[in-house]
């Protein structure tokens, strides 16, 4: 646990620092405000396509080896977008995100790794401790946008590109301290006392994983896992859509770079700095409910943020905030049910679909989004993103009817 909470904050410096300025960075070389949504896009896909690779990975290594093989992937990315930025080439820098976003394949399976050896009754607070881990990291991030663009300036590169070179050291830092120290490794310890106790054949962590459309069809047999994977995958979809944008929203009202960062600093925060918290309600009351909450937290923060206009800076704050921690409900809660839904043996596999189905969901939603806000407005993403919260809202109240004892 030691281990992966100090993956998790120095990779989420990594992670923050360069989706911050990704936006931006595109529409410099660009030049357009609908192809800059692209660059975030294409991290958050990077990401989904990275999690199921990424799961048979360590279904068969464990997750030090996958984690680890990650992290060095969103270094290379990172330089990539460095590349990009000193060329001025676009399509360069859409590649570089696609690895990039790998960062965050890694600290999505991070999450899982905390559940590993929980207990059932301790296991949303232990995957909650893990993603409030991220908080250090993800905070500092944005507000290290102005020293990384000093440093980049200080050697030739633009900018807006100089947060990669921070991100660059973050992934290589966070890959030598998972290969170092993630020992014994989790999964394969778990295994190992499942076959003690006798609840698990000693051939399962050595059988080949399941198939995609193996793992999509169990999902939808089992109640737990298609509502949690719902839950994330809108909760996702909303987050990056909305947030991918809000930094253009700012920079059209006259915001500095350092508004922007503040702001989604309050963001990132409110993403990761309750999860234990969190954790102890689902723990206490149930998952399906906190996911729940979780939605109509995000339609409220649709409704704040919607309503702003691009120097109202202080309401953006608060309607960013709003829209992190409704995120963070969904995805401890959501996670949690996944992870309890299938066997031990198969759920690398059950979590890395949840997390591709996650990021398309979340890539197809933020490439979407600039092209929303730059025909309709930044109001009418909002009230699109609130309409797509009532979906797992109501899933969450017809379960709660049919079974109103806790879940």
């Amino acid at each position: 646990m030691r281990t992966l909470i100090a993956s998790q904050i120095i990779g989420g410096v990594g992670v923050a620092s360069g989706f911050s300025v990704a936006v931006l960075a595109a529409e410099e070389l660009a030049g357009s405000e609908s192809l800059a949504g692209l660059a975030q896009t294409a991290g958050v896909l990077g990401s989904a396509l990275a999690a199921v690779p990424l799961s048979r990975l360590m279904h068969r290594r464990g997750r030090r080896i996958g984690l680890v093989i990650a992290y060095l992937l969103a270094g290379i990315g990172a330089g990539v977008c460095l590349l990009a930025g000193v060329s001025s080439v676009y399509w360069l820098m859409l590649l570089g995100m696609m690895l990039y976003g790998v960062a965050t394949a890694a600290n999505l399976a991070a999450r899982y790794a905390a559940t590993d050896l929980a207990e059932p009754e301790t296991r949303a607070r232990s995957l909650g401790f893990v993603v409030w881990a991220t908080t250090v990291g993800a905070v500092a991030g944005p507000n290290l946008i102005g020293s990384g663009g000093a440093l980049g300036s200080s050697i030739g590169v633009p900018r807006l590109f100089g947060p990669y070179l921070i991100a660059l050291v973050g992934f290589l830092v966070a890959a030598s301290t998972l290969a170092i120290r993630l020992r014994p490794d989790p999964l394969l310890t778990a295994r190992r006392r499942a076959v003690e106790l006798g609840t698990q054949p000693p051939d399962a962590g050595t059988k080949r994983s399941i198939g995609l459309r193996a793992s999509l069809s169990m999902i939808m047999r089992s109640p737990g896992a298609r509502l949690g994977v719902l839950a994330v995958a809108v909760a996702h979809t909303v987050m990056i859509g909305v947030m991918a944008l809000t930094p253009v929203q700012m920079h059209h009202g006259g915001a500095t770079l350092t508004v922007v960062g503040i702001v989604l600093s309050v963001h990132i925060a409110a993403m990761f700095a309750f999860s234990p918290l969190i954790g102890l309600w689902a723990d206490r009351w149930g998952r399906v409910q906190v996911v729940g909450v979780g939605q109509l937290i995000l339609i409220a923060s649709a409704a704040v943020a919607g309503t702003a206009s691009g120097h109202e800076s202080t309401q953006l704050g608060v309607g960013l905030g709003l829209l992190g921690l409704g995120w963070s409900c969904c995805l401890v809660a959501g996670s949690t049910l996944i992870t309890e839904s299938v066997g031990l043996a198969d759920r690398p596999a059950i979590q890395g679909v949840s997390d591709l189905v996650m990021g398309i969901s979340a890539a197809s939603g933020g490439a979407l989004a600039g092209v929303v806000v730059g025909t309709l407005g930044f109001g009418a993403l909002n009230a699109a993103a609130a309409a797509l919260a009532l979906v797992p809202l109501a899933a969450v109240a017809a379960r709660l009817v049919r079974r109103p004892a806790r879940a």
